[in-house]
């Protein structure tokens, strides 16, 4: 295949709060673009994009899919992303490679809690981004007040480019603020046709204004529609279009559009804002990265250039390993051997793929702006850079990975899976950054680590319906980190005779307490380093730096402090590295027990809404497990006369990660089913 115009090319994701609908707007969008001819469902768990056992029995979306469709000869490469806080990575390494998104809210839920930790995670990769106001047709339905909320929620500057004509059972389609039309779906045929009629009469005071709005906010990003505007002059469908694409690649507003996807309303409206308003590969700045001498790179999107991608994502099974990449510059064969930067090793990339979810469209080549899999690189990781191996190698910024928050010990049921175990578990490792393994040396258990139980529990079932591995689990625990709480200076001597040698060394450290957050930092504070050699004084930070993985308490790793090196004292004629990595590992664990060392447990920051007559239970419940509230508020952030009675609230608090195991579990039976949760990490600290 030939490669596609650039600038008809649309790498985007789907983003939201889970059940905002993503995979229901991702499985139209296959269906009007003729990738597919049948709409999935997720109740019917005949979705393209869910397409794991898990995803399917549990109706939500575990991990990022990726699909390539046309429309109107655009070529749109679509990553649908999770939505439940647990597979965050997901979102996090999907935007790291796209350059647009569509950020989907709910039209009665609005901002929700997750919605504004993806909106904060395409700001850190600064992504262009539309939104698509869903669930129209739902009871409570308010499309205005969904975008109050993204104003005072996400802080930024939504425009409407369309309002909805009647809301909840009544809503019937939008109006087209641009050409000022009606626009409808055919209640037959799945609304593959869309009606254009004129506004309807009540209604068109109130587009009017809406349009005079969007032209006002416009107006700031192009002249000749200020000067249009002030002189009250008609502004053309043409320059509004052309000047909404600027605002937005600029990343100065937010094109709303509304729909109801269930009901296959609205959808090829957004496949066309998706055309007119996200960028292409050629719109977006070019790609930075750094040699090997830390120097500045510049890859611009051709295929002239040298070729170089990014690792975001890998899938594995018992049969194939699939690297996803995002090739930024140059070209990629079949065949071809490449560079990873990181590692220095060179792989042969043996088949080339267009990802449709889980199948497969073998190509021969791959080109700059693409997103691709590859298989036969067996050792690259997620956020690794692959390179030319003709040209100088250089490295990307990487993808960032929260840390794992939860473990649970685990032991295969059959002792004959216990090799197949380990080789399994690091798999998933090289899969999933935010998950992790070790093996506890004091007791030989298996500990897994991940973002919260439906995390581990989806790994647990990936072992046994892709591995055929089945295990045995213990209670979860907590993954925490030790820090002290006063200063102390430390002399530690070394002086024993090993293998007929006399070893000495001596090292004097301080220890001061940090803010929580600062993690660690090391200062070397000898007043006479000159006279010391460089070779011992890195053999003094190694033995340190090794020292903070082990803390003093409970073998968790330390933070939060500040280690200053004093003194260093050894044999002139006679020294060795055993000697000064066992002096700097000894100071720092015996000046840690000096320090008054305490745990720290990682804090969730969690949202609870709930009717409000279930309010005073859930509070209670919360600080009985040693949960701090912050605030209560209403959830629609409207007045209770405009929603209805029981209005629900929305309960901001932090509580330790201890106290939430089975909380969702808890607040079902506190609230008859009625209260739902989100949580995610916060900090490690403690509440009081």
């Amino acid at each position: 295949m030939s490669q596609h115009p650039l600038n008809r090319t649309r790498n985007f994701g789907f983003i939201a709060h889970i059940d905002a609908g993503k995979t229901t707007v991702t499985e139209r969008f296959l269906y009007y673009t003729h990738r597919t001819h049948k709409m999935g469902q997720i109740d019917e768990g005949t979705t393209i994009m869910d397409y794991l056992p898990d995803e399917k029995k549990r109706g939500i979306t575990i991990t990022s899919a990726a699909a390539m469709v046309f429309w109107n000869d655009y070529r749109l490469n679509i990553i649908d992303t999770p939505g439940h806080v647990d597979f965050t990575i997901e979102v996090e390494r999907s935007l790291r490679v796209l350059d647009g998104a569509v950020v989907i809210f709910c039209a009665r839920g609005g901002v929700e809690p997750q919605s504004e930790t993806v909106w904060r995670q395409a700001n850190r990769y600064n992504v262009p981004r539309i939104a698509f106001i869903n669930k129209m047709d739902r009871a409570g339905a308010n499309f205005f007040h969904c975008i109050n909320m993204m104003k005072s929620r996400l802080n930024c500057k939504p425009v409407p480019i369309q309002i909805p004509i009647g809301k909840e059972d009544v809503f019937e389609g939008a109006i087209d603020l641009i050409s000022m039309k009606a626009l409808y779906n055919s209640p037959d045929n799945q609304g593959e046709k869309i009606i254009v009629k004129n506004i309807p009469d009540d209604m068109l005071e109130e587009a009017e204004n809406h349009r005079e709005f969007m032209i006002e906010q416009l107006a700031e990003y192009n002249d000749d529609i200020f000067e249009k505007f002030v002189h009250s002059q008609p502004v053309s469908k043409e320059e509004i279009v052309k000047t909404i694409r600027k605002a937005t690649i600029g990343n100065n507003i937010i094109a709303v559009l509304c729909g109801a996807a269930l009901r296959n309303k609205g959808i090829q409206p957004l496949i066309d804002a998706v055309v007119s308003y996200l960028p292409s590969p050629l719109d977006v700045p070019p790609v930075e990265g750094i040699n090997m001498d830390g120097g500045k790179i510049v890859r611009k999107t051709s295929q002239n250039e040298p070729f170089c991608a990014l690792v975001f994502k890998i899938i594995t099974d018992k049969d194939s390993r699939l690297v996803f990449i995002r090739i930024y510059s140059g070209t990629l064969s079949k065949g071809q051997f490449v560079t990873i930067a990181n590692s220095g090793a060179k792989e042969k990339a043996a088949r080339i793929f267009y990802m449709h979810a889980n199948k497969k469209e073998r190509v021969d080549k791959a080109y700059a702006g693409e997103i691709v899999a590859v298989t036969g690189l067996k050792s690259a990781a997620t956020g690794d850079t692959l390179c030319d191996t003709e040209s100088d190698p250089l490295l990307l910024e990487k993808i960032l990975c929260p840390e794992p928050v939860i473990s649970l010990a685990i032991e295969p049921k059959s002792r004959a899976d216990e090799e197949k175990l380990l080789e399994y578990l690091q798999k998933i490792v090289q899969d999933d950054p935010t998950f992790s393994f070790k093996i506890d040396p004091d007791t030989g258990q298996k500990i897994i680590s991940g973002m919260g139980e439906l995390h581990l529990e989806i790994v647990i079932n990936h072992l046994k319906e892709a591995f055929n591995i089945n295990v045995s689990t213990g209670r979860p625990q907590v993954v925490y980190r030790e820090t002290i709480t006063q200063p102390v200076l430390h002399e530690e001597i070394f002086d024993k005779i090993i293998a007929e040698k006399q070893l000495f060394a001596a090292v004097t450290i301080a220890l001061e307490p940090q803010e929580r957050d600062s993690g660690y930092s090391y200062q070397n504070n000898l007043k006479n380093a000159d006279t010391i050699p460089l070779t011992i004084q890195d053999w003094v930070k190694q033995g340190i730096d090794e020292s903070m993985h082990t803390g003093v308490i409970s073998g968790y790793p330390v933070t939060d402090l500040k280690i200053k090196l004093i003194d260093i004292k050894f044999n002139e004629n006679d020294y060795t590295e055993l000697a000064f990595k066992a002096a700097a590992n000894l100071a720092f664990s015996n000046a840690m027990k000096k320090a008054s060392p305490k745990l720290l447990e990682p804090i969730m920051k969690i949202e609870v809404i709930v009717p409000e007559q279930y309010t005073g239970p859930v509070i209670g419940d919360i600080n009985a497990r040693g949960g701090q509230i912050h605030e209560i508020v209403f959830y629609m952030e409207d007045e209770p006369q405009n929603i209805g009675a029981n209005v629900p609230k929305c309960i901001h608090a932090l509580s330790p990660l201890s106290m939430l195991f089975g909380y969702s579990t808890t607040l079902r039976s506190l609230t008859e089913g009625r209260g739902t949760f989100n949580m995610a990490f916060s900090h490690f600290g403690n509440i009081s």
